[in-house]
């Protein structure tokens, strides 16, 4: 009874630690209010000095930030998690080699330090005091850190063990392939950090390509046209005019260029650097914000 109840305690735990979907609702809901300032502000109803598109932004950060920063937090917190895993596997099945138990080597390994791996396995000791067989103990670190990895490594765990026979050798082995597994995924990682340099340096390029056309080349454009109107004389009586009235327009659609090409600019420099969209997300906030600077304070 004991044991069932601390089981439904964990999961109602685990269950209230995830924001990452309030914070994408909440993100929603705050996107959709700027959306509708930014319709309002189209048609006129608003007078704040900001374009529609500069509204729109506003939302895309609302729900790309918090989301996106989180998830981030979040995903290096079980990547910090998941290096230190082959250490504990291997302490474990030393454990193991001189009798004990899964359950009595698990208690012994929670005295180690493993970074922020520490706390998952001081928490299993600590079912197992409880009463919690090892297996149930591992499964629901399983669903606090639920990742590929950790899911393929602590299921043959548990089934080794279930098994019987020499769980060290088995433990020796998984923790032998979680590390290759890790050494591959860092080396990908490096690698691909290269393309999301690449992203930022085309995105700067880019930014500062339109702030030298809105800074130096439109604005002698209005110039050129108000002095050919007035002073160039006519033309087989069509008269001599720059048509200066669309540079606003113009410039609006380097503002919704540069929103566009923040935000998908984002979303695949996170996909190249660790195929999730989520990590996406926080490098569009960081375009966006950097794309809104440029085009309105500093442009």
């Amino acid at each position: 009874m004991a044991e069932k109840k601390l089981l439904d305690i964990e999961q109602l735990t685990l269950r209230k630690r995830d924001y990452s979907r309030m914070l994408l609702i909440i993100g929603g809901v705050i996107m959709a209010f700027f959306v509708f300032l930014g319709v309002i502000d189209a048609i006129g109803g608003l007078e704040t000095g900001l374009e529609w598109i500069d509204w729109v932004a506003m939302g895309l950060m609302a729900l790309c930030g918090p989301y996106g920063f989180y998830s981030t937090y979040q995903f290096k917190k079980i990547r910090e998690i998941e290096s230190r895993l082959p250490d504990f596997l291997r302490d474990v099945a030393e454990g193991g080699r001189f009798g004990m138990t899964l359950a009595e080597s698990i208690k012994v390994s929670s005295r180690g330090r493993y970074g922020r791996l520490t706390p998952e396995i001081q928490r299993m000791a600590s079912q197992i005091d409880w009463g919690v067989p090892a297996t149930d103990a591992i499964r629901l670190f399983i669903d606090r850190v639920d990742t590929p990895l950790v899911r393929r490594m602590t299921t043959i765990v548990i089934k080794a063990n279930e098994a019987g026979g020499n769980v060290a050798d088995v433990l020796d082995m998984v923790a032998h392939d979680a590390r290759e597994t890790l050494l591959n995924r860092n080396e990908r990682s490096i690698a691909m950090s290269t393309y999301t340099v690449v992203i930022y340096v085309a995105f700067a390029v880019f930014l500062a390509t339109i702030f030298i056309l809105n800074s130096t080349f439109l604005p002698r454009m209005i110039e050129a046209g108000t002095q050919i109107s007035e002073d160039a004389p006519d033309i087989g009586g069509v008269p001599v005019q720059i048509k200066s009235d669309v540079i606003p327009q113009v410039q609006l659609i380097f503002v919704i260029s540069v929103v566009i090409h923040a935000f998908g600019d984002g979303i695949l420099a996170g996909v190249l650097q660790d195929g999730r969209i989520a990590n996406g997300f926080r490098h569009s906030f960081i375009m966006l914000l950097i794309g809104l600077i440029g085009t309105r304070v500093v442009g």
